[in-house]
């Protein structure tokens, strides 16, 4: 537009003074019109008329243009045909990266699929879901090597030391006694180089159980039989109670009755043939610590018992709730009778413990209230009283192993009244003092039943007999 502007007025000559920028004068406002000539190719033509003002306003707009086209050069400025500067609208500039990350078809064309279906671009390996041939080796390659042709690649796992041993197996050997299943400590320690360590499985396994209970010494047993054949040899087997014997001086420091138990573990591996029955005699005359001579001669006995019909299986025990209901029912009384006999409360509580049955615990106070129920004294429910507040104050008994012992009693004294006639004053006897030492609440306090009772109502009943329950 500025070079048409310029073009017309070098082909019409206008005053300098008219396209100024100095107010017109009074005559500069009429409207003139001039008429100039101009001559093509020999012809004269007589130029349009133009007004004045209106080329004055083309020229001011053409150095309003040239002034702002450096620094408004990206807006788009154009000028229109009357003279009117006008704006395109304003362009975003677009991320050069947007492009980069797009794999549709900027030709504008087809169905706007990634470009080769997905397998073109920089790190792509070809379509989502292609699966490679083997690649055959050729012979002539000059990187062939004729020697890895038929090459086997295997992880190669280092041995474990002694301290790496020690912090690596006591963790699998401690999950083990909380679930007890083999087959899991076997594929664990398949996984592991145990190398020269292999005899430290059994000994670092009965060392932990030893400081445990008999429930535990029972898993270390079926430990050491699923291990041996899988993981352990049976000279594994012999060099680790061999070790645990020349040991057991350090051991009897934390266990005073580490060489019993170890002549159980030692009778028990040969119950369980993982030992040799010739490895007790083996160490005749050859034993000079008495701690290693107490557990061979253990061991020794408990086999000869086994003879005459002792099962070594049950050596440690059936332990926790694998017992049966009836032997835990038995072993409650037994544990009963010897403290109304010695009165012992700690030995009572220790004794409890070892049953490792605490959800079976409301049988004890179940059956220690029977015992009081069928006492014929005031020792008996002292006794008993003492004993369950201790086991309550040292949280051996649990709210709820106590409140279900009540409760049992409380369903079944209709029965027990039938063979102790007066069992329902001593229960509310006992309940009455139970509630005072804080061993039951008031609520528990408040369900005890009590037998009902005949008593003639006062005068005017004529002599009817009423029925009242305390």
């Amino acid at each position: 537009m500025a070079t048409e502007i310029e073009a017309w007025l070098n082909a019409n000559h206008v005053a300098a003074e008219a396209l100024s920028d100095s107010s017109p004068s009074g005559e500069d406002e009429k409207v003139e019109t001039t008429k100039l000539d101009n001559e093509m190719n020999g012809n004269w033509i007589t130029s349009p008329t133009v007004t004045i003002h209106e080329a004055r306003v083309k020229a001011k707009a053409k150095r309003r243009l040239r002034k702002n086209s450096s620094r408004d050069s990206g807006r788009g400025d154009s000028l229109s045909d009357n003279g009117e500067s006008t704006r395109s609208p304003l362009v975003t500039p677009t991320s050069p990266k947007s492009k980069l990350l797009d794999r549709k078809s900027r030709s504008g064309k087809g169905r706007g699929l990634p470009k080769k279906g997905g397998a073109g671009g920089k790190g792509v390996w070809g379509p989502p879901g292609e699966v490679y041939d083997l690649e055959e080796i050729d012979v002539r390659d000059p990187n062939y090597d004729e020697d890895q042709e038929n090459c086997v690649y295997e992880t190669v796992v280092l041995p474990l030391d002694e301290g790496a041993f020690e912090k690596t197996v006591t963790p699998i050997v401690q999950e083990y006694f909380e679930h007890g299943d083999t087959n899991e400590v076997v594929e664990l320690l398949s996984e592991l180089n145990l190398g020269e360590m292999k005899s430290g499985v059994p000994l670092l396994a009965v060392s932990l159980a030893l400081e445990a209970k008999a429930s535990h010494r029972e898993l270390t047993s079926q430990l050491l039989t699923d291990l041996c054949g899988k993981v352990l040899s049976p000279d594994d087997v012999e060099k680790s109670f061999d070790r645990l014997l020349r040991e057991l001086p350090d051991l009897v420091l934390d266990t005073p009755g580490a060489p019993q138990l170890v002549g159980q573990f030692i009778a028990r591996a040969v119950g369980d043939q993982i030992l040799s029955r010739n490895y007790i005699e083996s160490y005749k005359g050859k034993v000079d610590c008495e701690h290693a001579r107490a557990a061979l001669d253990r061991a020794a006995v408990l086999l000869k018992m086994s003879k005459g019909g002792l099962r070594i299986e049950n050596v440690w025990g059936t332990g926790g709730g694998q017992r049966p209901v009836k032997q835990l029912i038995k072993e409650v009384n037994l544990l009963l009778k010897e403290y109304l006999l010695s009165g012992e409360v700690m030995e009572a509580e220790r004794c409890l413990r070892e049953l490792e049955v605490p959800h079976f615990y409301h049988e004890f106070v179940y059956e220690a209230i029977v015992m009081v129920l069928e006492s014929k004294g005031e020792t008996t429910l002292k006794m008993i009283l003492q004993l369950l507040k201790f086991l309550w104050e040292s949280s051996v008994i649990t709210v709820d192993q106590m409140s279900r012992g009540f409760q049992r009693i409380y369903a079944e004294i209709p029965e027990i009244n039938i063979d102790v006639p007066c069992a329902y004053l001593v229960l509310e006897q006992f309940v009455e003092q139970s509630f005072s030492a804080g061993i039951i609440g008031k609520r528990l306090r408040d369900l005890c039943p009590c037998r009902g009772r005949k008593r003639f109502v006062s005068e005017g009943d004529g002599g009817r007999l009423k029925l009242e329950s305390c």
